[in-house]
């Protein structure tokens, strides 16, 4: 069997440049047989940057902190009510590449709402997961010599106004949805652990969890 994939999940709201120092530096120092990990935690109200983002996709941030990341893709909110799981994972280690997670991961998301009737779509042109023409779930990767950090949010229920401010992943007039308004009666926490389990199916890989 492979080796579990250590989960931790961290209650409340951690700062976006906290979680992505301690990714970092998770990434620099882990070892040939240092066990991967999956982080599930929410984030404060933040516009984040990806590599690939122009600045001008920003329209009005207004109170909201605006952060220049080393992930993939372009500019995407975070914010309380929407699920953010980062994987670090040894790639080669697992045999895939960075298309084999990230089809895995828009795969989770889509089974996830299959599970309550919601047909959900990847989109070749625009990684991530769409409802019709709405987007519900964005992806984001780093790759440090063959490891990976950052990962996947998940809109589930959340105040939807600051994606307004932004032109989500550089798409002008993007729509975006949430678990919540498709599935009212899904509790927040059920999503996240089937969204987790859901993730431990695309890898092929158990979960054990671990502290925060």
């Amino acid at each position: 069997m492979n080796a579990p994939i250590l989960v931790r999940c961290w209650p409340g709201l951690l700062p976006y440049f906290t979680v992505l120092d301690a990714m970092r530096e998770f990434t620099s120092q882990r070892e040939a047989d240092t066990p991967d990990q999956m982080w599930l935690l929410q984030h404060p109200p933040v516009f984040t940057l990806g590599r690939n983002a122009d600045a001008a996709d920003v329209l009005d941030p207004g109170p909201i902190p605006v952060i220049r990341s080393d992930r993939g893709g372009k500019v995407t909110y975070h914010g309380p009510g929407q699920w953010v799981v980062y994987l670090l994972i040894d790639l080669p280690r697992m045999g895939i590449n960075v298309r084999s997670l990230t089809t895995a991961m828009e795969l989770s998301v889509i089974r996830l709402l299959q599970r309550r009737g919601v047909s959900a779509r990847a989109r070749r042109d625009a990684p991530g997961v769409y409802v019709g023409d709405a987007k519900i779930a964005s992806l984001g990767l780093r790759i440090q010599r063959g490891r990976s950090y950052h990962g996947l949010s998940l809109n589930t229920e959340m105040d939807l106004s600051p994606f307004q401010r932004i032109h989500p992943c550089g798409m002008v007039n993007l729509a975006v949805t949430q678990v919540h308004d498709l599935c009212p009666d899904w509790p927040s926490r059920d999503i996240a652990e089937t969204l987790m389990a859901e993730l431990a199916i695309s890898l092929e890989r158990p979960l054990r969890k671990g502290g925060a």
